[in-house]
């Protein structure tokens, strides 16, 4: 692995690994399956953002581990979403992504770009998995539904585009980070423990800012070797 990430990069991982630890042992100190969720999952995304199969692999187990801590705080929407959803997704996401090797690399996924049609057909089927799950979620009792329900559509949306291979997963991504960091939010209210989710989450949402501008600079330079190669 020794050249495979940037300085950047592993400047990156480095800091949000630090980051978890430091907010563990500060505010929870007992919940070791919320720490490991949480390292596995930054070490996930840093593998994502380089278009690597292995970020999908780590994404699967993470998504097990978030499900569990989920139903811990009675977030059924969280729990539904990633054991139901984002994890299952995800294995259809890694053999997608060891389907489509750049140049037969399978470090680096070839970067695929949404058609308009394709991309209204998602937001159709957004609204409806969204408005489903909006009633499945209210006849549970879920904590803090509209959140909880906004996080849905945000996690479909993401996986959708990363079993897609489109640089627009980061977005989606990104933007169920900032719902979740609502969500736990309204969690440290009640457990002061919880603070370590939402740092969790904030360290998230830098990551997949940069996992977008790393996939953009992956799509122009595979766009720009095709053209290269046509003529």
């Amino acid at each position: 692995m020794f050249g495979y990430f940037t300085k950047g990069e592993t400047a990156l991982w480095s800091m949000s690994m630090v980051l978890i630890l430091v907010s563990f042992f500060i505010f929870d100190r007992e919940s070791y399956m919320t720490l490991s969720a949480s390292l596995i999952g930054v070490t996930s995304l840093i593998f994502n953002a380089k278009g690597n199969p292995f970020g999908q692999f780590l994404m699967i187990i993470f998504s097990v581990l978030y499900g569990i801590i989920s139903f811990s705080f009675a977030y059924y929407g969280e729990m539904m979403t990633y054991l139901g959803m984002t994890g299952p997704m995800a294995v259809f996401a890694l053999i997608s992504w060891l389907r489509n090797p750049y140049n037969g690399n399978r470090a680096e996924v070839r970067v695929n770009r949404l058609s308009v049609r394709e991309i209204i057909f998602m937001l159709a089927l957004t609204a409806v998995i969204t408005v489903i799950f909006y009633y499945i979620l209210a006849a549970f009792d879920t904590a803090n539904l509209i959140p909880s329900t906004i996080s849905v559509a945000t996690s479909f949306l993401a996986v959708y585009l990363t079993f897609r291979r489109s640089a627009l997963y980061a977005i989606g991504y990104a933007a169920n980070d900032i719902v979740l960091i609502i969500l736990w939010i309204l969690a440290t209210m009640s457990d002061i423990s919880y603070v370590s989710v939402v740092i969790c989450f904030a360290v998230f949402l830098v990551n997949d800012v940069y996992g977008f501008i790393n996939w953009s600079r992956m799509q122009k330079r595979q766009e720009a070797d095709l053209r290269s190669f046509a003529k």
